[in-house]
């Protein structure tokens, strides 16, 4: 499978944020985007899950069989962790495995995420009570309780300690040893062994 954008131009206002990039994701492989704060990466990943429309050029995937959207096969998760305060960290989890992986054996998909974020023990804890970190490793779990190809991630450290931090490289290590993707904007390095970089310049091209 292939993640494929071609002479991407993406506008805000009167500004352009990304200029003529093109890239290519394959299965297997992690892209880690970098650069500067205003460069483009979370305007990049936004347009290549399709919540953005570039004013010109395209995003496709070849090889994903039914004609499905990019949308349809990634996890995107961004800068907010996406969770409900009211809800026990196991609901949390139960209900985006739920509404991204279909009918599938949900139980044990939460489990594993769970265990894999060091959660188990907080399962029946509301998400009110947590750390802004595990808050955020709540958030991360539903990469693992749902399968989905491609990841999209922006900025997915934000408030994780190193350890966690660690845990959040090896599932992204796993994911692309089963034939993932990723697509990560980070500003830590994550130490994954299968990954190249596309640095981003002050006008949204590629360094």
């Amino acid at each position: 499978m292939q993640l494929i954008a071609e002479n991407l131009c993406v506008e805000r206002g009167s500004r352009t944020i990304i200029r003529n990039l093109s890239l290519v994701a394959a299965s297997g492989e992690a892209i880690i985007l970098s650069g500067a704060n205003g460069a483009g990466k979370t305007t990049l990943l936004r347009t290549l899950a399709g919540f953005l429309r570039p004013a010109s050029g395209s995003v496709r995937i070849e090889g994903g069989g039914d004609e499905k959207t990019v949308a349809e096969l990634a996890h995107v998760v961004g800068h907010s962790n996406a969770v409900k305060a009211n809800l026990t960290v196991w609901e949390n989890v139960e209900f985006w495995a739920h509404y991204l992986g279909g009918t599938g054996k949900i139980g044990g998909g939460v489990d594993r995420a769970l265990v894999h974020f060091g959660l188990r023990d907080l399962a029946e804890f509301p998400v009110a009570y947590l750390s802004a970190g595990q808050k955020r490793r709540v958030g991360l779990a539903r990469l693992l309780a749902a399968e989905r190809p491609v990841w999209l991630l922006d900025e997915p450290t934000v408030s994780l300690d190193a350890a966690s931090t660690m845990l959040l490289a090896k599932a992204i290590e796993g994911h692309i040893e089963s034939g993932g993707m990723a697509i990560v904007a980070t500003h830590i390095p994550l130490g994954l062994a299968r990954s190249r970089e596309l640095s981003l310049d002050s006008r949204g091209r590629t360094g």
